[in-house]
């Protein structure tokens, strides 16, 4: 359902493929950026990035569970780090990768950002899934705009 593609042309990326490629008819999810919020709508690990991006892949995989699909289904992501340190980004990479993740592996982008949407927020996951064909739906607030 998934292939994974690395370009033998380019320099060959350390944990992430270059492109994910689904055949037609595969539903796709398109998942807003998860947060490291708890379900109380707190910052979870403030002034801690490796913390909170253990918080938001929890809740990245809620986002994929309520759609019916999981981390191994994530086509592509970009991780969004509220630092200009590339050794904050390599910690947060480091969760990213031991989550099971970047499994595939699939495609991603890292970017240090000046700041994010919550106060105190220091890391942000958007991702593009596949759903499988056995998966149902669940949850989630389908229909609305």
């Amino acid at each position: 359902m998934i292939r994974r593609v690395t370009s033998p042309a380019l320099f060959p990326p350390p944990t992430y493929s270059h492109a994910s490629v689904v055949e037609a008819g595969t539903r796709i999810a398109f998942l807003a950026g998860s947060v490291p919020l708890d379900s109380e709508g707190n910052i979870v690990g403030e002034g801690d990035p490796v913390r909170q991006a253990e918080q938001v892949m929890a809740n990245l995989g809620e986002q994929l569970r309520a759609v019916g699909s999981d981390l191994a289904h994530v086509l592509s992501t970009d991780v969004y780090v509220a630092s200009s340190d590339t050794a904050v980004l390599s910690a947060v990479w480091e969760v990213v990768e031991a989550s099971g993740l970047s499994v595939g592996p699939h495609s991603s982008t890292l970017l240090g950002v000046a700041c994010l949407g919550y106060t105190g927020q220091l890391v942000e996951i958007t991702a593009t899934a596949a759903v499988p064909h056995e998966s149902g739906e669940s949850g989630g607030s389908e229909g609305r705009a």
